[in-house]
């Protein structure tokens, strides 16, 4: 049921309480530009949709499809139906017409997917419908619809289709680095599109303390008598601004093989997207529409994207960030303070009484 009362055709199930709707919304709504200016440059490319076509005849769909069908729980008003209510509920608020097809796989790990080539699926593991509570599952469902109206199931399904290809052919040099390539490029937009369905669920959901108490369960597990989501999101706040510059690379490092980003940064990000102004007019009711989408400007989206990306650097905390800022600036004696921050990664400072060695 929206604010105003009236039930979608086909979604004939209540909400549990009443949230409000956003009839026709474009998924620019609550794309990062990173993300965002990705899929809009891709959507207009000639010729895009004439080469995925080419690559799902190589791609096992109808397998992927027959195996969730064979091996897992299909969720039905008969089956899963709490389950079955949220996702009609997220599909309502986000006004997607075709509800996916969703599953439930036996896997003790917490986790949740939305792939497919022609048509979405979900996909959502026993560990996470045992972990999460009802608003906090909401807001995951909604993540995972926020994936499927987005596009973002094409590039995933891909995205895992060249990961295990990379396994099959590691023992070909040159063929595994080039699909690495491929797929550490897809990995770091996907991390961006995990961003934004990160937003997508608040919509859903529209309670942002069951979106960051699902965020840290995923992180620590059922404990919630033991967690504290402020502590948790100074987490974040320690990890962007502590250490020094070889912290710095160690993160970027840590993060490159991940598909997700971490959960203390999601979290901080999607609080962060909380209390903008942007989520404000959104809530509001002011926002993109899809019929407008063929309308989107590509140099537009990428200069949103520009402009996120040197406000992220601006405000960072974070040591290496503070460093690109000062070149930019033009800050002094920048050589001497690369120069200190990567002494660790060479031998010991001298012990007190040595004489230090002349100049390198």
């Amino acid at each position: 049921m929206s604010d105003d009362g009236h039930q979608h055709t086909g979604h004939e199930r209540v909400p549990s309480r009443q949230r409000r709707r956003f009839p026709g919304i474009s998924s620019r709504a609550y794309e990062h530009p990173a993300d965002r200016s990705a899929l809009v440059a891709l959507r207009k490319l000639s010729g895009f949709d004439t080469v995925f076509k080419a690559l799902s005849g190589l791609l096992p769909e109808r397998s992927l499809r027959l195996l969730f069908l064979s091996d897992s729980v299909r969720v039905s008003e008969r089956q899963f139906s709490h389950l079955h209510d949220m996702l009609l509920d997220a599909c309502y608020i986000l006004d997607l017409e075709k509800v996916p097809p969703m599953y439930v796989t036996q896997d003790p790990q917490p986790s949740a997917m939305c792939i497919g080539l022609d048509e979405p699926i979900i996909v959502v593991s026993t560990g996470l419908v045992e972990l999460l509570d009802e608003e906090e599952m909401r807001a995951v469902i909604g993540h995972e619809v926020g994936h499927a109206l987005s596009g973002h199931s094409v590039y995933r399904t891909i995205l895992l289709f060249l990961t295990n290809l990379a396994l099959k052919v590691a023992w070909i040099p040159l063929g595994n680095l080039a699909i690495m390539a491929i797929i550490t490029a897809l990995r770091e937009w996907f991390r961006k599109s995990e961003l934004s369905a990160d937003r997508a669920g608040l919509l859903v959901g529209q309670d942002v303390r069951a979106s960051m108490r699902g965020l840290m369960k995923i992180a620590g597990g059922n404990h919630l008598h033991e967690m504290n989501v402020d502590a948790f999101l100074e987490q974040a706040e320690e990890y962007e601004s502590g250490g020094d510059l070889r912290d710095s690379v160690l993160k970027i490092l840590n993060v490159l093989p991940r598909s997700h980003p971490f959960t203390t940064v999601r979290a901080a990000e999607l609080k962060k997207w909380a209390e903008s102004r942007d989520y404000q007019r959104l809530m509001d009711g002011h926002y993109p529409r899809r019929s407008e989408d063929k309308d989107t400007s590509v140099s537009d989206s990428f200069r949103e994207s520009a402009a996120s990306y040197a406000s992220d650097v601006k405000s960072s905390k974070d040591p290496l960030m503070k460093l690109v800022t000062d070149l930019a600036g033009g800050a002094g004696d920048i050589g001497g303070r690369v120069r200190r921050g990567f002494d660790g990664f060479r031998s010991p400072p001298p012990a007190e009484g040595d004489t230090p060695g002349g100049d390198e």
